[in-house]
């Protein structure tokens, strides 16, 4: 009997010992997980673009976008605008070239799609020389993110960056423009969530607007609910 009982001590002793090294790993590998899973999400770096030179500016431009590594970037500038490949604009840094005073144009979480410089000559008159911008700045569909289903609207700052004035009306989408020299203003084609379903489709309606450079605000548009409906008489009747 005591040598039973001793070899039933040894073989209880051995299967606690290998059930306790086969569980260690589990452990341990559970808490080396959980650790993981409590790194947070590394955020992007900024990344600050080509400088924007206008001889007819006093300021330099500094592009300012979130850099994705999984991207290859491509960025472009002509005589007239700036837009990049792949990347979205999240502000502008305007630098004096004088006396190296920076400022932010937007003071706001935003994306910039595009922008444009506006150059009116009309003869006996000063020439008027802004920035058209394309801005994504209101969760229009309400899905919690700044997208190109959004809608975006138009803004007009002065060389400087300064003076920011939106120009298209909320809840529209800017198709394209055309400038009208001898008025001093500039007309641009929208698209209007007419139907309230939260997107920009070949079913909205779309309407001109005039924004007189002058004294820029957001613009009138210049067809009439009268007008439409008048239009709508000939062609359904």
């Amino acid at each position: 009997m005591n040598n039973y009982s001793f070899f039933k001590k040894i073989t209880t002793a051995i299967i606690i010992a290998t059930l306790s090294f086969a569980c260690e790993p589990t452990v341990i590998k559970k808490s080396e997980q959980a650790k993981a899973t409590d790194k947070p999400t590394p955020q992007p770096n900024i990344f600050y673009g080509e400088l924007i030179i206008k001889e007819l500016s006093d300021y330099l431009m500094i592009p300012v976008s979130l850099k994705d590594r999984n991207k290859e970037r491509g960025n472009y500038l002509d005589s007239s605008g700036y837009s990049e490949r792949d990347s979205n604009l999240y502000n502008i840094i305007f630098y004096h070239k004088q006396d190296g005073e920076t400022h932010l144009l937007l003071n706001k979480k935003a994306i910039i799609t595009s922008f444009d410089l506006l150059e009116v000559k009309a003869a006996g008159k000063t020439p008027t020389r802004v920035w058209l911008y394309k801005i994504l700045d209101q969760d229009t569909n309400a899905d919690k993110k700044l997208n190109n289903e959004d809608a975006v609207i138009g803004y007009l700052s002065d060389l400087s960056g300064k003076n920011l004035q939106q120009i298209t009306p909320n809840n529209t989408k800017i198709i394209n423009w055309v400038i009208v020299p001898s008025q001093n203003a500039i007309l641009l084609r929208i698209i209007k969530d007419s139907d309230n379903n939260k997107k920009f489709t070949e079913e909205d309606q779309t309407n001109f607007i005039r924004v007189n450079l002058d004294k820029p605000g957001i613009g009138t548009e210049i067809i009439s609910d009268q007008i439409e409906q008048e239009i709508k008489s000939y062609v359904f009747k």
